[in-house]
């Protein structure tokens, strides 16, 4: 449990601090960011996946249409999200970007019951209702609908209600994922180049490196989450997501110095209500279902008792 703690606290953290490092990425555009992404994201898990020798579950997706179907869905979602968020960065736009990981659980929540069919509990739909109202005070003090934080909410969410479906371990599923799109991003990086419009190895030898860095950058919290995942239950996970955007939102405000007028800040309570709301009655739930499932053996205890 507390390695468990640790690596999430660890990976959520390192999601948090994001804006600080894509940052440094300017002048190159989203896309060529993304592409990078991929490219040496590939290449590191490969390296991990080497170290571990672990490609036969690699191998069997592979082997698997309609399994490799679901990942190239999954990584074409992801590649939005990528791009969406890195384009969010460098237009100074930090706060947006944390706004949608603080309204992702409830845009996940939408989507189980547009997608899976599943039924909310009162104080769901209570949580629900406040987030919409946040998003309108927002699309008014913005002056239009936030589609920044609701394209990263809606792709994050979609990203992973395809992966709970697919049911694939982090590391062989992000690098399968990240290798369906590799070609692409080879080609528009060897496109950019040949147009020199590229600031890969153009810029400086820094920024280069950077770059190239952005590979583990991207799987290293991915691969400490799945750690995380896999040892806490998911009560802890869920009060663990809240701490990246609340770092990106120091970030944006305190460090890269982004505007927060009160309008603004009362949107962002109200997504702080809702998702206290919708915490509070995970919490409740959880406990309810734990007691319920303890219950059957304290009365075996009783009876056999003398």
């Amino acid at each position: 449990m507390r390695r468990g703690y640790l690596y999430g606290l660890s990976a959520y953290a390192l999601w948090g601090f994001f804006p600080l490092y894509f940052t440094l990425l300017q002048p190159s555009g989203a896309v060529e960011v993304l592409a990078h992404r991929v490219i040496w994201s590939v290449l590191f898990l490969a390296a991990v996946l080497t170290v571990s020798a672990d490609w036969r579950f690699v191998a069997r997706i592979a082997r698997q249409p309609r399994l490799l179907g679901g990942i190239t869905l999954a990584a074409s979602v992801l590649a939005v999200n990528w791009a969406t968020y890195v384009y969010g960065v460098n237009s100074e736009r930090v706060v947006e970007t944390a706004l949608g990981y603080f309204i992702n659980p409830l845009v996940t929540v939408l989507l189980g019951v547009l997608v899976l069919g599943e039924r909310l509990r009162r104080a769901q739909w209570a949580a629900v209702g406040v987030g919409a109202l946040a998003v309108l005070v927002l699309t008014i003090d913005y002056g239009h609908v936030p589609y920044i934080a609701l394209t990263l909410a809606v792709t994050f969410g979609s990203y992973g209600l395809t992966k709970k479906q697919l049911g694939i371990p982090a590391t062989h599923g992000l690098f399968v994922e990240s290798a369906v799109l590799l070609l692409p991003c080879l080609g528009y990086a060897a496109w950019l180049s040949w147009r020199s419009e590229a600031t890969f190895g153009s810029v400086s030898a820094g920024h280069t490196l950077l770059l190239v860095g952005a590979g583990a950058v991207t799987a290293i919290p991915l691969l400490l989450f799945a750690g995380a995942a896999n040892r806490l239950p998911l009560t802890a996970l869920g009060l663990l997501q809240y701490v990246a955007p609340m770092i990106q939102l120091g970030c944006g405000v305190l460090i890269l110095g982004e505007p927060m007028p009160p309008a603004r800040l009362a949107g962002f309570g109200l997504v702080w209500l809702a998702l206290i709301i919708f915490t509070a009655d995970g919490i409740r739930r959880a406990r309810a279902t734990a007691a319920a499932a303890r219950a059957p053996v304290a009365v075996t205890a009783g009876r056999a008792a003398p």
